[in-house]
């Protein structure tokens, strides 16, 4: 029986990062998936300026990524890129209409219109942390959390990150490159303990790649590496196994349970 799963997200590209091969599985499975973000990315880090013209680009970037998914509906919310600041908070100089400033109610409010109106079965949110923490990510957590609630979407999930083996792996790393900040990542994402999903997506590896490679501008900008370019050129084998998984949890299920479809 076909169901109706949307996926809210903050940025275009957060798509791609976080549950882009659960998105290809269900599309695939013959269900509905549509993708509602939050702002246009605007303000991300990229050899555009910020503005629209950048905002633009991340948008057509994003229907590339859906459509190589399988996504029936692409929705922008509208809000302004809060942006980040230097230290990972709240940017000083974000826009007037900035999604951290929303009236988180009024932004529910919105989302919880979508959810009615395509009768959804499932809504996918970040966990309280917001990921690694971005201002924008946060809210989508308070926007989601209460918009599934006004519109009685009976499942929700958090998409999120196993921490416990990627702090390993940052501790590791620290040994090589100290200024790597450890203490930030044992903030990030969620433990396995909270962990109710595990999603085998390796099957949907080759599309998962193609939405991260869909968002060419956040391949590029800054002085160092992008996360999305130097995920891009790991060899296929290893891509496969290092993204072959995807977290989620749900906080009405008991801690300890481990499913491994998100309508189960």
């Amino acid at each position: 029986m076909s169901r109706t799963a949307v996926f809210f997200h903050a940025h275009p590209d957060d798509e791609a990062l976080l549950t882009a091969g659960t998105m290809a599985m269900l599309a695939a499975e013959g269900h509905r998936v549509v993708l509602v973000v939050a702002t246009a990315g605007e303000r991300g880090l990229a050899d555009l300026p910020h503005g629209d013209e950048l905002g633009q680009a991340r948008m057509k970037e994003l229907n590339r990524s859906a459509e190589t998914l399988g996504c029936a509906r692409v929705v922008l919310l509208g809000y302004g890129d809060s942006g980040l600041a230097i230290d990972g908070g709240v940017a000083e100089d974000r826009p007037d209409n900035a999604f951290i400033d929303a009236d988180s109610e009024e932004a529910a409010q919105r989302l919880a219109a979508i959810l009615k109106e395509e009768t959804a079965d499932l809504l996918t949110i970040y966990d309280p942390a917001g990921g690694y923490g971005h201002p924008d990510h946060v809210q989508v957590y308070r926007v989601g959390s209460r918009a599934a609630e006004i519109a009685g979407t009976p499942i929700v999930l958090e998409a999120t990150v196993n921490r416990d083996p990627l702090l390993k792996g940052v501790r590791l790393a620290a040994r090589l490159y100290p200024k790597i900040d450890v203490r930030s990542f044992e903030r990030a994402y969620s433990p396995s303990h909270v962990i109710t999903h595990r999603v085998n997506v390796r099957k949907f590896a080759r599309a998962k790649r193609a939405s991260m490679a869909a968002h060419a501008s956040q391949t590029t900008g800054g002085d160092g590496d992008r996360t999305l370019g130097a995920m891009l050129k790991i060899p296929f084998w290893a891509y496969r196994l290092i993204f072959g998984t995807e977290w989620y949890v749900r906080r009405d299920l008991q801690p300890g349970t481990r499913l491994h479809h998100p309508f189960q």
